[in-house]
């Protein structure tokens, strides 16, 4: 039987919504009885998802997954580069770390390997789902002329696969006719009949004040405008951390300010959607050299260069603020990374947490030796050895049930869920309690707690007690614990997007056997 013929996403820029669009592709596809694949030939993020063999692969790749109802595995994303600052970025292939580059030689080291990776990917997701059609997303723009020869996962794949391809541009940035016009005309001509429709993104008011637009497009580039998608008023995962800055607005009707520090090298923020999508809850990202203020608790999220971070933190007065809060009794609760930097003592013989990196094929750097973290949790981190990657599942052991909950909601008993992504192994140097029944996932010292655990605040009834800890302390009502799991919500914001991708995209110039 002949595979469905591939399609891909390609966008005229960093940011103009290739990522969602594609989800909302791999949701549309499935409804209609297809089994999409998607695929990222090669991400540079450090916004990681822990598969179930054990590999990293790009969140946003596993988000595509989900909503094409499938359970996402690294061949997904076969490349994966997570910036480590200085010009230089941990390589990851299929799943598993094989290196460090630097941005100036990543092409003369790592292209060869990128590309058998990328073919590997596929062999291996197509061999698994032998009648799947392949929905692939692009990386940046297709034409940065300097780099073409060498690209490895816009155009070189839509070649080799022969992909049907759609060019999406984001009106909200401004000058979305120069975006497509421009990037059309750098394509050379054996690469633009492989544009089969165009797609306006972000787009605010009436569609039909845009028709005049449309008839343009199509007249002066000959291929078909597909849709033009609305702006969608939806807290849709971030696809990198500049996203987040479009999200400080102020949420109506907010009981609770949770502070999350913006770290330079922050890693894993999608561990803070569901908190994002509590009704009662505004997040506030807070950067080095901005004040804390006074929230109701401040988490300290993961980290792609924990040491680095930690000494940026304590060169600005925000190191002092938070020790200053957390003595007053203020809740801190640390993430992975976040978590070894509230500890007493760092160690990191190797530099693999931020010592200078190098073109070197084990990712060692220059060692800190030991470092002071901000006292705020007795823990103690030797960084070393291989990287713990694997999904978790416990019982939590703290916060307690509140004796007297308003509306009669406790649960009684909570499981928690995530992966462990993280170098290194922390004891504790002083009695504390255990967040849950695997005491080395995470610790309790009076307000302040860590865990290994991302993903944790995804657990409903888990996520509502510790809310409920922070309202009881404000005079608030508690909220019902008896919620569902958040891969429910996003779910029902996949099906939201996806039905508006099905009412104002015509799919069938692309999908049509022509």
């Amino acid at each position: 039987m002949a595979r469905p013929t591939p399609l891909m996403v390609l966008g005229t820029s960093s940011g103009a919504g290739k990522s969602l669009m594609t989800a909302a592709l791999c949701r549309v596809l499935r409804r209609r009885g297809e089994t999409p694949l998607p695929f990222k030939g090669q991400n540079m993020s450090n916004n990681a998802w822990v598969d179930q063999a054990g590999g990293e692969m790009a969140y946003s790749q596993a988000l595509q997954s989900w909503a094409a109802g499938l359970e996402p595995q690294c061949p997904m994303n076969p490349v994966l580069l997570k910036p480590q600052g200085d010009s230089t970025s941990e390589v990851i292939h299929l799943g598993k770390s094989v290196g460090n580059a630097r941005a100036e030689h990543y092409y003369r080291d790592w292209f060869r390997p990128g590309w058998a990776a990328i073919r590997t990917g596929l062999e291996q997701l197509q061999a698994a789902y032998p009648g799947g059609r392949l929905v692939l997303e692009g990386a940046g723009s297709p034409v940065e002329v300097n780099l073409q020869s060498r690209d490895l996962t816009n155009l070189r794949l839509a070649q080799y696969l022969r992909a049907r391809c759609i060019l999406v541009a984001d009106i909200e940035r401004g000058g979305v006719f120069a975006q497509l016009v421009g990037s059309l005309a750098l394509l050379r001509p054996v690469e633009r009949p492989l544009i089969r429709g165009l797609l306006i993104n972000r787009f605010r008011g009436r569609r039909e004040l845009f028709d005049e637009g449309r008839r343009w497009l199509e007249k002066e580039t000959g291929i078909p405008v597909l849709g033009v998608m609305p702006w969608l008023d939806e807290l849709f995962p971030a696809e990198d951390s500049l996203d987040l800055l479009e999200r400080r607005g102020r949420k109506i009707g907010a009981e609770l300010e949770i502070v999350v520090l913006k770290l330079p090298s922050l890693s894993n923020f999608s561990d803070l959607d569901p908190l994002e999508a509590e009704p009662s809850v505004q997040l506030r990202w807070v950067a080095p050299g901005e004040a804390l203020g006074s929230p109701d608790a401040v988490i300290v999220p993961g980290s792609k260069q924990t040491l680095r971070d930690l000494k940026a933190l304590q060169a600005a007065a925000l190191c002092s603020e938070l020790q200053s809060f957390a003595s007053k009794g203020g809740h801190v609760f640390g993430i992975c990374g976040g978590m070894q930097i509230l500890g007493l003592e760092l160690s990191d013989p190797g530099g693999l947490e931020g010592g200078e990196g190098g073109d070197n094929n084990q990712g060692f750097g220059q060692g800190f030796g030991q470092t002071e973290g901000l006292g705020l949790l007795p823990l103690r981190t030797v960084f070393g050895g291989p990287k713990a990657l694997l999904q978790r599942s416990s019982q939590a052991l703290w916060p307690a049930a509140l004796s007297f909950n308003s509306n009669g909601s406790n649960c009684e008993t909570l499981q928690i869920e995530g992966f462990e992504l993280h170098r290194g192994s922390t004891q504790a140097l002083a009695p504390c309690q255990p967040l849950c029944a695997d005491a080395e996932l995470g610790w309790v010292a009076n307000n302040v707690a860590g865990t290994y655990l991302h993903g944790v605040f995804e657990s409903g009834p888990w996520r509502r007690r510790w809310l409920n800890h922070l309202r009881q302390r404000k005079g608030l009502a508690s909220l019902n614990e008896c919620q569902p799991h958040h891969s429910q919500q996003r779910e029902a914001l996949l099906d939201r997007l996806a039905d508006a991708f099905e009412q104002h995209v015509n799919l069938e110039p692309l999908l049509n056997r022509q």
